[in-house]
């Protein structure tokens, strides 16, 4: 048996220095890139496990409407994993077998709502729109989510796009109609990605709620910030599901301590730039507020000395 073998550790920097612009930032997917798994997966399904057994409503809700596509969703990975990655997952007759944590399950007698599954398959969350025809808006119908930045599943579900970005600066007059018709275009053939971004002060996966936070925190310094605070980068990725047209949005979550920035003088200036040119409603929607100066005056040093290095 072949060891388990990752593809190369992702290495994002979604932060851009330009002036500030709410947008998607969307990009073509190559479905062969669909689901992106790491040396992390083990540590991070046993996270998942962990919270599906202690916390199952929070972090999984299935609408009866949900029912076809989240078959679907199960089947597209049940078939696509195996054959992209195949010492990490192999297909065994009626069973699919995680080769990382010895899981097994059988296709038709496992006992789970197939998108409970589906989300116990993969390190990404997964989270089912479809379209209501008495509205024609899509709404949230589905959602295996056990790592959230800082929203909660239970107040999202069944809510249209609009409401659940709802707390999102500017999104009802900037980006509000834009969603509604990329949803409507989507294509089954053209999925898309995109990369979003923030700086946090506790690197727990599992985050429901501390969206608008303005308490400061003395335990970040512009000392210490390279140790105590963490880049939380999103890799989102959107497809229309061939068989029921309903939409797969899904969220893979990447923590990465402050201080690794510091190894590329350039991010660390252009993380900088993009911190600073943030709106008041976005700094404090991202919650930066209670080490903003610490963070920025450690990237700043950082910067400096690079440049005086060279």
């Amino acid at each position: 048996m072949l060891p388990p073998r990752f593809p190369p550790a992702a290495d994002y920097a979604p932060y851009k220095p330009e002036p500030y612009r709410l947008a998607m930032g969307l990009t073509p997917l190559d479905l062969h890139d669909w689901i992106a798994p790491d040396a992390r997966m083990a540590a991070e399904l046993a996270a998942k496990e962990r919270l599906l057994r202690e916390r199952h409503g929070d972090v999984f809700i299935a609408l009866p409407e949900a029912a076809d596509s989240a078959a679907e969703v199960l089947e597209l990975l049940v078939s696509y994993l195996p054959e992209r990655f195949p010492t990490l997952y192999r297909r065994v007759g009626g069973q699919i077998e995680n080769r990382v944590t010895r899981q097994q399950w059988h296709m038709t007698q496992h006992g789970l709502h197939p998108l409970d599954l589906a989300g116990r398959l993969v390190q990404e969350d997964l989270c089912l729109m479809q379209l209501a025809t008495d509205t024609d808006q899509y709404r949230l119908v589905g959602a295996s989510v056990c790592f959230p930045t800082r929203w909660r599943l239970a107040e999202k579900i069944g809510q249209s796009l609009g409401a659940i970005h709802l707390p999102v600066p500017d999104y009802a007059t900037q980006l509000d109609s834009t969603m509604d018709l990329l949803f409507a275009r989507l294509k089954v053939e053209r999925p898309v990605w995109r990369l979003n971004w923030g700086l946090i002060d506790n690197p727990t996966l599992f985050q429901p709620s501390g969206h608008g936070r303005r308490d400061h925190n003395p335990a970040v310094t512009a000392h210490n910030a390279g140790d105590t605070l963490w880049l939380r980068m999103e890799r989102q990725t959107l497809r229309r599901l061939p068989r029921t047209g309903d939409i797969l949005f899904t969220i893979r979550i990447y923590v990465q301590p402050l201080y690794d920035v510091a190894a590329n003088p350039e991010r660390t200036a252009q993380l900088a730039a993009a911190m600073r040119a943030l709106p008041p409603q976005m700094r404090g929607y991202k919650s930066l507020y209670p080490f903003m100066d610490a963070a920025l005056q450690w990237l700043d040093q950082i910067a400096a000395k690079a440049r005086t290095d060279d």
